[in-house]
């Protein structure tokens, strides 16, 4: 079950068939061998499959230096002839890494017919790729005057001898340990046992971020500082410390990430290095560092971290820099503002590049009011022009589109916010066309889901005629108050009652909850309606405190 299909040459026999020469080299029967555990049992099997890893060394002797002189010695005699020891059995059952040994030991006896008396690594010449030698051929074995001859991990569960698993997070090998296909390679050194840490150390961001108690400071991680950008812990590390660098700190850093600045602003963690340079460069780190955008301008505002960088270059750097970089973006506007990270950009522009430098961003948008405000990113830009463009013929073309669509705006699922920033941040005019675009429908458009937002804006920025005009439609002309009481059972609608209440004079207030109090018990029925019934009823107990107030101290009115 557990034998090589590669035959008798990738391993010695113990590992083609690790149950056979159990049972076979030692005279133990199955029943034995079972009682070793199923460690043993794994352990051979992966040693069994790993031997189908091989490289291309075909035919070539490899050994020890080492262990040949130890396979000569009278200790190994010595060891070859305890192993007929039957106590040895039994003690090698509690043991199975040792009892592997022991089998390693018995089969190479008998298979080691060459001069030396030492096996060829046959046709595939395998070196296990997953381990650090071979424990088939003294490679990583250990014996005495072997360098492996003491554990290689302090706290190894495995002991002496124990293969080094090239997968072990803590270790690295140099550049010359590893082949072509990532196995390692190389020849023996008898000093590798030595220190492992020493031959094998752990590079500077590893360090820096082991190591707790040592302050690292920037001049410190010199010919690192891509490396360290392209790490979380190292890219704030870098952050951080240019706040307060020095000239010299800011050149060091500057020098070694500028070859490599474009690939940075576009990593998950490098972009934020170059934005912090941008930041707190010199004018001249800046300029140069500008430089580096052109020609990728819409690329990099296209892509997820790229797109912060150059949203931050627009923000610090010059006219003369910004119009350059402006100008790549022309003939891709609407392109930009679709995109979930271009619209940012264009967003930037808006705000920060003068007017006179932006008209053909803002012109793009004449006629397309309507398509970009009912757009999740478009919304966006369209704000950002009514908050920043000033100009009469921009102001006018946009807010004609949107009164003529107004109502369908209040009732879109962006296009509304939209037409809540013309409420709050508009002229009173504007504010007061919107208003009255709105009159006759306030009832059915309150019961929308996000034209109900709209008349709450309505109610809060209006003028108190406006106001009043939109409480008289919600109340209707009947004592019924048919508009008012649907209005309170409504899921949306109830909102717009509960801003009626907050915004209202003391007029309006008294009549209203006059109507209110009537139904509140109905309300309770409903299942809109009673999730608000104790916000009303609050409101109603503040308003009446109120009104008696008033009564009481008709000189505080």
């Amino acid at each position: 079950m557990m034998g090589s299909p590669l035959g008798n040459g990738s391993l010695p026999p113990l590992f083609e068939n690790a149950a056979a020469a159990a049972m076979v080299g030692t005279g133990l029967d199955s029943r034995v061998l079972g009682a070793l555990g199923p460690n043993l049992m794994a352990n051979a099997a992966e040693l069994q499959n790993l031997s189908r890893l091989g490289n291309q060394t075909a035919g070539v002797p490899l050994v020890d230096p080492l262990y040949l002189q130890y396979l000569r010695s009278n200790e190994y005699a010595a060891q070859l002839a305890a192993l007929n020891d039957p106590m040895l059995d039994r003690e090698y059952v509690g043991n199975g890494y040792d009892f592997l040994q022991k089998l390693q030991l018995e089969t190479l006896l008998s298979s080691q017919k060459s001069q030396y008396g030492v096996p060829y690594l046959g046709k595939s010449g395998s070196l296990n790729h997953n381990y650090y030698g071979n424990t088939g051929f003294g490679l990583g074995m250990s014996y005495p005057g072997s360098p492996l001859g003491g554990p290689l991990l302090p706290n190894s569960p495995v002991g002496s001898g124990a293969p080094v698993r090239h997968s072990e997070r803590n270790l690295r090998f140099s550049p010359g340990m590893r082949n072509l296909s990532g196995g390692l390679m190389g020849s023996w050194h008898s000093e590798a046992g030595s220190n492992l840490d020493e031959s094998f150390p752990s590079s500077l961001l590893d360090e820096f971020k082991s190591n707790k108690t040592k302050c690292f400071e920037l001049l410190e991680i010199a010919g690192h500082v891509v490396e360290f950008s392209a790490d979380q812990y190292g890219s704030r590390f870098i952050q951080q410390k240019l706040e307060t660098a020095t000239t010299e700190e800011k050149n060091m850093v500057f020098d070694e990430i500028m070859p490599q600045a474009l690939s940075l602003m576009t990593d998950v963690f490098g972009n934020y290095v170059i934005q912090k340079f941008f930041e707190h460069g010199s004018a001249s780190q800046i300029r140069e560092l500008a430089d580096q955008l052109s020609g990728h301008v819409l690329t990099l505002s296209l892509q997820m971290y790229g797109c912060r960088v150059i949203q931050k270059a627009i923000e610090v750097v010059k006219l003369d820099q910004q119009t350059k970089m402006v100008t790549e973006l022309d003939g891709h506007i609407m392109r930009c503002v679709r995109d979930q990270n271009g619209n940012h950009v264009i967003q930037k522009c808006i705000e920060c590049v003068p007017e006179d430098a932006i008209q053909f961003i803002v012109s793009t948008f004449y006629d397309q009011v309507m398509t970009l405000s009912t757009h999740p990113y478009g919304c966006r830009v369209i704000q950002r022009v009514l908050e920043h463009c000033h100009d009469t013929k921009t102001q006018r073309i946009m807010m004609d589109e949107i009164l003529q669509s107004v109502c369908m705006l209040a009732q879109d699922q962006y296009g509304n916010y939209v037409v809540q920033h013309v409420l709050e941040h508009g002229k009173p005019h504007e504010r007061s066309a919107i208003i009255k675009k709105l009159t006759g429908q306030i009832v059915q458009m309150s019961q929308q889901k996000f034209a109900s937002n709209v008349i709450e804006k309505c109610l809060t920025f209006g003028t108190p005629a406006e106001r009043q005009a939109l409480v008289d439609e919600m109340l209707g002309t009947t004592d019924e108050n048919e508009p008012l009481q649907a209005m309170m059972k409504d899921q949306f609608a109830n909102y717009v009652v509960q801003k009626v209440l907050e915004t209202c004079d003391d007029q309006q207030l008294e009549l209203i909850l006059n109507r209110i109090k009537v139904h509140l018990n109905a309300l309770k029925k409903y299942t809109y309606g009673k999730h608000i019934v104790a916000r009303v009823e609050k409101l109603v107990a503040a308003g009446e405190r109120r009104i008696s107030f008033l009564t009481l101290h008709p000189t505080a009115a």
